[in-house]
């Protein structure tokens, strides 16, 4: 076994969005944080991250971000976008673009990887700017998404998610193992509580953050988009898209204890701006 667990901290690209939308706050409406009927000057551009972990029984990729084929040139793109996506309401609220090099299989091949090497892919929930890109590592080993989160996607599919993004791809869906988080569901991913991936519902039913822990306890918590930057945790700030206030107020309060139990060397949140790529060991 290796000494050290790696994190390899990653953007894919980027995404546009109202400032409402990922701290809109529990009184925001889906309207509102939409940012569709909001002035284009206000919005912000949030890096799309992921992560690659090098973990002693496996490489592990959390999130697969955009796809190339939406932001074909680097740049955004409005036909390629509606195109991928397959929606334009999803395009008005989210504009995307993936510099050249930056989408996951062109990082993997950076860092001398096949997407065939990854033994995991964790698709924290179904987003477009997490799980668009899922088919450039369609031959990963094993692609692993909660059952719960299929659920939801099927039944918000009219406007939220479409089917396209992981169509021709295989993914495995899990039911909850364990009992760690706010609502007492997780995953222990080796039966040894080194990945843990934890369900923080509220923006998504399905939602889970993982939770990387080394033999000494000290860990690194992948928050996803239970929060959208470290201000959300420290300020108690929700997000605007919102499937259940009371369950997303419940996941970013247990996001706060465990940012600031004396353990945690880091807590990231997927789009936020203060994070620039780097490496963790652990």
């Amino acid at each position: 076994m290796m000494d050290k667990i790696k994190i390899h901290v990653m953007h894919t690209g980027y995404v546009c969005v109202s400032p409402d939308l990922p701290f809109g706050g529990e009184n925001c409406s889906a309207i509102k944080a939409s940012g569709i009927f909001g002035r284009k000057e206000n919005r912000l551009w949030l890096p799309v991250s992921v992560y690659l972990i090098e973990h002693p029984q496996g490489k592990i990729l959390v999130d697969c971000g955009w796809h190339r084929n939406m932001s074909p040139n680097g740049t955004l793109d409005k036909a390629a976008q509606i195109k991928s996506l397959g929606s334009l309401f999803l395009y008005l609220v989210n504009q995307g673009k993936i510099e050249k090099g930056a989408a996951i299989d062109e990082q993997l091949k950076r860092l001398g990887l096949k997407t065939s090497d990854l033994d995991y892919v964790l698709l924290t929930h179904l987003d477009c700017d997490h799980a668009n890109g899922v088919g450039l590592v369609k031959d990963a080993k094993k692609i692993l998404v909660a059952l719960d989160e299929v659920e939801c996607a099927k039944r918000h599919s009219a406007v939220r998610y479409k089917k396209k993004w992981w169509k021709d791809v295989s993914l495995t869906e899990f039911d909850w193992n364990d009992t760690e988080g706010p609502v007492r569901k997780s995953y222990d991913l080796f039966g040894d509580g080194s990945i843990e991936l934890i369900n923080i519902p509220g923006h998504a039913d399905g939602l889970f953050a993982v939770k990387v822990k080394n033999v000494d306890g000290k860990f690194v918590l992948l928050f996803s988009d239970g929060g959208y930057a470290e201000k959300s945790w420290k300020q108690m700030i929700t997000s605007g898209i919102s499937l259940d206030r009371d369950k997303q107020k419940k996941s970013l309060q247990w996001i706060r204890e465990q940012s600031m139990d004396a353990n945690c060397l880091e807590s990231l949140a997927n789009h936020d701006p203060s994070v620039i790529p780097h490496v963790i060991l652990l």
